[in-house]
């Protein structure tokens, strides 16, 4: 089966988190399963770099935001080929542009066009586990764009329907889609399985466990997302046709 997983950025936070997940990457790896991991930048990362932007240049242009935050998830993708390397497992990051994905040429907020897989299916193929940087792609005129704050989840959902995935996973700090946030009420119900118009009325009242953009194409493209807890194993939530 070819997996695709999701990380974001709470829960790549320090080298331990980063080392925890990608233990479970190799495992599934050497179960004979192929395995995608999109990455996002750690922690509180983008703020920062966002806090420091700022104090060089308030109206600094789009572009080079674009270049400079970038940066952030191709940290993490890094970070995370090395440990899987410490693990014994051969691994790849790849950068969105190095990923093939290609977007409008909208700085700060691009859409993805289309995807190349070409060179992630060389390295499957090779037996590696590709790490796909979030969040970003290139421009027609070859820029590096982003997608938007949480376009992670974005790039996730489009590659997994780019290769043909068997699954699509969201890991995050919650253990699935609740009809109210659990961390500010304890009586919170979690969904096992929920549709995608369900899941856009709850992203669209404040629910930030999926980008919009990701549910809009998953349903576009008939993609299953799993939303899963990085720190706990179990059950989440099956976002998909009700």
């Amino acid at each position: 089966m070819l997996y695709v997983r999701k990380y974001g950025g709470t829960s790549l936070g320090d080298g331990e988190k980063i080392r925890a997940a990608a233990r479970r990457a190799a495992e599934l790896h050497r179960q004979g399963h192929r395995v995608v991991l999109v990455v996002s930048a750690q922690g509180h990362t983008t703020d920062e770099m966002i806090r420091k932007a700022r104090e060089i240049n308030r109206r600094g242009s789009l572009r080079e935001m674009d270049a400079y935050l970038s940066t952030g998830e191709q940290i993490s993708a890094a970070l995370m080929a090395m440990a899987l390397g410490a693990l014994g497992q051969q691994a790849v990051s790849l950068t969105g542009i190095q990923a093939g994905i290609h977007t409008d040429g909208i700085h700060g907020n691009a859409e993805i066009l289309t995807i190349d897989p070409a060179r992630i299916r060389r390295e499957l193929e090779s037996g590696r586990i590709v790490v796909v940087a979030g969040f970003q792609g290139v421009d027609p005129e070859g820029d590096v764009t982003t997608l938007g704050r949480g376009g992670s989840d974005t790039t996730a959902v489009a590659l997994a329907a780019a290769l043909a995935a068997d699954r699509c996973q969201i890991f995050t700090d919650v253990d699935g889609v609740y009809d109210r946030d659990p961390r500010l009420y304890p009586d919170a119900r979690r969904f096992d399985r929920i549709g995608y118009d369900r899941m856009l009325a709850l992203v669209e009242n404040g629910a930030q466990v999926l980008h919009h953009r990701s549910v809009t194409l998953a349903r576009d493209r008939g993609i299953e997302v799993e939303v899963l807890s990085a720190f706990s194993e179990g059950g989440g939530t099956i976002v998909g046709r009700e």
